[in-house]
């Protein structure tokens, strides 16, 4: 349903997205990313090459765990997203993340009608805790029967979209030039969908060894907006 993705994908669903700048902030500490070019460059370098393209194939993996009933492979998955983190800054969030919106879903489960739902007290529990937020986020999508390929492009949307206003509040940038940014990004959106749509169990890799360093350095960074 569009209407539940719109929400799972907003800005403000209450997982604290907003509070991360995934290395964001010790880049443009750095002066490597100091405008609007260097931003779409970072930008579209994860989408190529980074752990985004992970992040997303670890989601649809949930989805696909939850449509199928099959809660240890939800659990493997979780476990598995856990350790593909390069460091424990990441993972933290990522952890935090996922959590937070495992709870969020329970809470309105409980307003939903009962025979209308997949048990999510079920899923949570063999997702694992801590639950990672890919995971969580497929869980979401699935239990609120959005298209897969919807629910894909919803979660690279919302990526793009927090790492976007990250940029727009550390480089400075306007909002007019941060929402240039993210249509821009609207067709490598589309198209990194429907590589990890195609992605096999034995291609799932990335190269992120930048995201790595700069989020370790961040976390003893002398002044910092975002949390690590």
């Amino acid at each position: 349903m569009i209407l539940h993705l719109l929400q799972l994908a907003s800005p403000t669903l209450p997982v604290g997205a907003y509070s991360y700048s995934e290395g964001l902030e010790t880049l443009v500490d750095r002066g490597i990313i100091c405008d609007r070019e260097s931003l779409s460059q970072w930008l579209e370098a994860s989408l190529r090459h980074g752990a985004i393209r992970l992040e997303a194939a670890m989601m649809l993996r949930s989805y696909l765990s939850v449509r199928n009933n099959d809660l240890t492979a939800l659990g493997y998955w979780n476990s598995w997203a856990s350790a593909a983190k390069e460091t424990a800054e990441l993972r933290s969030q990522s952890w935090q993340m996922g959590n937070s919106l495992i709870k969020l879903l329970l809470d309105l489960d409980r307003c939903r009608p009962t025979h209308d739902k997949i048990s999510l007290p079920d899923l949570a529990s063999a997702a694992g805790v801590p639950c990672n937020y890919a995971i969580a986020f497929g869980i979401a999508a699935a239990d609120w029967q959005i298209d897969i390929t919807a629910a894909c492009l919803g979660y690279l949307h919302s990526w793009a979209s927090n790492l976007i206003g990250a940029g727009v509040k550390l480089i400075p940038l306007g909002q007019t030039l941060g929402q240039q940014l993210l249509l821009e990004a609207y067709p490598q959106l589309s198209l990194v969908t429907q590589e990890v749509l195609a992605l096999e169990d034995s291609d799932l890799n990335s190269c992120s060894w930048g995201l790595a360093i700069s989020s370790m350095i961040h976390e003893t960074q002398y002044t910092r907006l975002f949390r690590s």
